[in-house]
């Protein structure tokens, strides 16, 4: 099937949605600009960029702190960014929706309130070889201050998830099981349901990191039954420094907060504090309104498209684009799961990533070249980094044709 068959039944105009990202109409060195690093960050359409500035321009207050006009209008705004997140995810309360500057705060926040008040010496908790650093260290970290046992669940040669292996870890000493739904650096996309369910049997607890997989495919955090889910607006055509986490309110209620300070809180004496019940008890202080803001209308410009429109897609692009990749000599596609995500992972054996990734650039073309903060899935797979081709709804097949015509001439140049 060639480019213009595929286009012709692809369920998305492409050309109408790269219309609506200024970006995307830059030049780089006289060449188009081909932006392929979107697992990285991604771009923002019009409609983000203008609801932001209407906001700071027309409508900016302080939330939940006065009864004026605009304090009030503030506070219905960001409430109401917190409903279209609870529906994005299909939590069944927006009360289960806590605001956070990313998957890694939120993370952290778990790690914290939960894990230091439920995990004691002897236990274990569960991560895989396919994390990001930021569902690694923290939990590497609680289990050190703790005195409890860090279980990893291995992967295959194709980058899965061995769940034989999952099964065998998994005892009643588990407390918490934390895993990505896709991995950053493979595309793999993991199991997440039948994870939580298994862990819940043993009687653990799930956070999934969904930072990878909330921009690119339908979520239902009811459906997969973890306890947490975590996210980043950033990778999801929104402001950077806004994110935040699902978390099942009857899981909540039992932790502790994760920061003190003001607007998290019932009542403060001298003597005393009562904290206020989720999700107010975990966002202390002036949160980020016009992040927050932001977020809530790239939600509504991926309702608008359609979740499973852009899965699919997007799949149409990973697949065209491995096809391309599997024909060049001396290149190699880390990561070849049978459910994955369009991110594709190149090593070429010539040449490292970072030289890549020069090369590439002066192409206009913009990958990602290192460890992608996964520097155990590295070790794993036996290479020191990849040069990261991550794809988004706004992607081109002819971006791809340009991109494996680019990897070309660097094999040859280094050959």
């Amino acid at each position: 099937m060639d480019n213009a068959e595929i286009m012709e039944k692809s369920s998305i105009d492409v050309e109408n949605i790269r219309a609506d990202f200024p970006v995307l109409s830059k030049q780089i060195g006289g060449k188009p600009f081909i932006y392929l690093d979107n697992g990285a960050t991604t771009q923002k359409p019009q409609a983000v960029i203008d609801r932001v500035s209407q906001f700071d321009s027309e409508e900016y207050g302080t939330v939940r702190r006065g009864s004026y006009r605009l304090c009030e209008r503030s506070t219905q705004l960001y409430e109401e960014a917190r409903q279209k997140v609870a529906d994005f995810l299909g939590a069944p309360t927006k009360q289960e929706i806590v605001f956070t500057s990313g998957t890694t705060q939120s993370i952290n926040l778990v790690a914290h309130s939960f894990g230091r008040k439920f995990v004691n010496a002897g236990d274990e908790v569960i991560i895989s070889n396919i994390e990001h650093h930021a569902n690694t260290v923290p939990w590497q970290v609680l289990c050190e201050e703790k005195g409890a046992k860090l279980k990893v669940i291995p992967v295959n040669d194709d980058g899965e998830l061995i769940m034989e292996e999952y099964d065998r870890l998994l005892t009643d000493k588990t407390r918490i099981v934390a895993v990505n739904h896709v991995s950053n650096v493979l595309g793999t996309i993991n199991p997440v349901k039948e994870i939580t369910v298994k862990a819940h049997k043993a009687g653990a607890k799930v956070l999934i990191d969904g930072a990878q997989s909330m921009p690119h495919m339908k979520v239902d955090v009811q459906d997969i039954g973890c306890d947490f889910y975590t996210f980043s607006g950033h990778k999801m055509y929104a402001p950077s420094g806004i994110g935040g986490m699902f978390g099942r309110m009857e899981v909540m209620e039992t932790m502790s907060p994760y920061v003190t300070g003001g607007d998290m809180i019932l009542q403060v004496t001298l003597e005393k504090t009562i904290f206020a019940k989720p999700p107010a008890r975990f966002e202390a202080g002036t949160p980020p309104i016009t992040q927050v803001i932001g977020l809530g209308a790239a939600i509504d410009y991926l309702d608008a498209i359609g979740m499973d429109r852009i899965f699919e897609y997007e799949k149409s692009l990973l697949d065209y684009g491995t096809r391309l990749l599997q024909e060049i000599d001396g290149l190699r596609i880390i990561g070849n799961a049978a459910d994955k995500a369009a991110i594709l992972s190149i090593y070429l054996e010539s040449a490292h990533p970072h030289d890549i990734i020069t090369m590439l650039d002066q192409d206009g073309i913009a990958l990602r070249g290192g460890h992608h903060c996964a520097q155990p899935t590295m070790i794993r797979f036996g290479v020191p980094a990849t040069a990261r081709a991550s794809m988004a709804f706004y992607n081109k097949f002819e971006e791809l044709d340009a991109l494996a015509e680019s990897l070309r001439k660097i094999i040859k140049f280094f050959s």
